[in-house]
């Protein structure tokens, strides 16, 4: 098969069809699986994150950017918000659409609690043009916001869905000519290089990131 020109992941999702059938077959009494511990998958190349370039992360959370579209201003200045937090505190989508209207930051309280992966809490403090998007877009939401109640809501009112950012990044990437990488988690990406780029210390940026192991974090030394 590598002589074929199969690249490794395609090899290993055989090899992985391969071993789930032959352990089938094991379980019927019809093969005996134990040369599967004989095969060794292909190395797989460590990808690097592919962060958005500064300049072009301001645009992608600049509502003005999207100014000739005809969506409510309200939803352009929630999907502006959202990706403020995703560029601006590093979250993860599923973090920052998780947010209820009880965790929102404010001028009194620049910081949040976020709930990330394995259930594991941190708090991430939210800079100013983050909190500005967010009152921005609470005070042009037409639904009513109650503190334990999703904080961004959809165009009908119920919890927005991941989704719906993933394509406002997909028009407005078209629109300024990136590639098809910058997706709302390469936010989160160019968060951890831009800090790093400036001079950020690696073990407050592997908090910040929510990162169990620093060396998670480390790949972004190599971007």
């Amino acid at each position: 098969r590598r002589a074929n020109g199969v690249g490794s992941r395609s090899l290993m999702r055989q090899l992985a069809g391969l071993r789930s059938f032959l352990r089938f077959l094991e379980r019927e009494k019809l093969a005996d699986a134990s040369a599967l511990s004989a095969i060794r998958g292909p190395k797989l190349p460590r990808l690097l994150p592919k962060p958005v370039a500064a300049a072009s992360a301001l645009r992608l959370v600049d509502p003005d950017e999207r100014a000739g579209e005809t969506r409510a201003a309200w939803i352009l200045a929630r999907d502006a918000a959202v990706m403020t937090l995703l560029y601006g505190c590093g979250l993860r989508i599923s973090e920052a659409l998780g947010l209820k209207v009880e965790d929102a930051p404010s001028t009194e309280r620049d910081m949040i609690r976020v709930l990330g992966k394995g259930g594991k809490t941190r708090i991430v403090p939210v800079i100013a043009p983050a909190i500005k998007a967010i009152e921005t877009y609470r005070a042009q939401c037409p639904y009513e916001l109650t503190p334990k109640s999703p904080l961004f809501r959809g165009a009908r009112g119920g919890p927005l869905s991941p989704r719906i950012i993933q394509l406002t990044m997909e028009r407005l990437r078209g629109g300024l000519g990136l590639p098809d990488s910058a997706t709302p988690h390469a936010l989160r990406h160019s968060f951890a290089t831009h800090l790093l780029s400036r001079g950020g210390d690696l073990r407050a940026i592997q908090e910040l990131l929510g990162h169990a192991s620093l060396s998670t974090t480390q790949i972004y030394t190599e971007v």
